[in-house]
């Protein structure tokens, strides 16, 4: 008879071989796993970050004026009075009594105290000059002249000519200007004008290069200027019951800058 071999049975492998596998297999791991980070950063696999800017809109930077006009309510003479006399106290005494008058007359017209302020007041020696060539002090001139605010326009030319009958030879009329006494809606209208010529202007540069009008960027008013509102040159008061004045029309000048994006 054939003899029967024992079935062939996997070789048993010890506990403790076994176990000492098993940390090998895991050590293994843990060394790939560190690896890898050094595998991606190896210089080859360099992977670089740009920050990448947007570019910068276009703009158009353009100016605009505006102007608005108005019937004045408001003028402002100006007078005083001078009195020359051999004396300084004499030329004080003179003065005083002509800037009483002019005062009184002032109110005659119904001008309101507050609305009369002294400008300046002042005294000085008058020199001639003598056959020898010498200057010699013959005598003081002193004068004051006046702020005075006629709210009335139509009455201006009647208060200069009441300053003169009052005060005589010693009045002086320095000159006149005519205003707005609140010009908060005449630059109101004027800045409205500025701005929109000012855009108008940026939308056709926009529409000739291409583009359209974007946001507002930032926007630059100027100085307001009211031209025509300087005094009028004065001359001796001579009297009469009013002097004809025209007060014309005060006008208000904006300027703006503005700048828009073009997109």
């Amino acid at each position: 008879m054939t003899p029967r071999h024992p079935a062939s049975r996997p070789a048993r492998i010890p506990a403790r071989t076994g176990r000492a596998l098993a940390v090998a297999a895991g050590l293994g791991a843990l060394l790939l796993g560190a690896a890898a980070p050094a595998v991606a950063a190896a210089p080859g696999a360099t992977v670089r970050h740009t920050a990448v800017r947007a570019a910068a809109p276009a703009t158009v930077t353009v100016s605009g004026s505006g102007r608005a006009s108005a019937a004045p309510d408001l003028a402002v003479v100006s007078v005083g009075v001078e009195a020359t006399r051999p004396t300084a106290k004499e030329a004080m005494a003179a003065q005083s009594t002509a800037a009483t008058a002019l005062l009184d007359a002032l109110r005659g017209q119904g001008i309101a105290d507050r609305d009369v302020r002294t400008e300046n007041l002042s005294l000085s020696p008058v020199y001639t000059q003598t056959a020898e060539g010498e200057s010699k002090v013959t005598g003081y001139q002193a004068g004051q002249s006046f702020s005075v605010k006629v709210r009335d326009v139509d009455k201006a030319g009647q208060v200069v000519g009441a300053v003169g009958d009052a005060t005589g030879d010693a009045g002086r009329v320095n000159g006149v200007s005519f205003d707005v006494s609140d010009p908060t809606a005449l630059r109101a209208k004027a800045r409205e004008a500025a701005f929109r010529d000012a855009r108008a202007k940026a939308a056709q540069h926009a529409e000739l290069s291409g583009h359209r009008l974007g946001r507002l960027v930032s926007l630059t008013e100027g100085e307001a200027v009211r031209p025509g509102t300087g005094a009028v040159p004065g001359a001796p008061a001579d009297g009469g019951a009013s002097v004809p004045l025209a007060p014309g029309e005060i006008e208000e000048h904006v300027t703006v800058t503005v700048v828009y994006e073009l997109i």
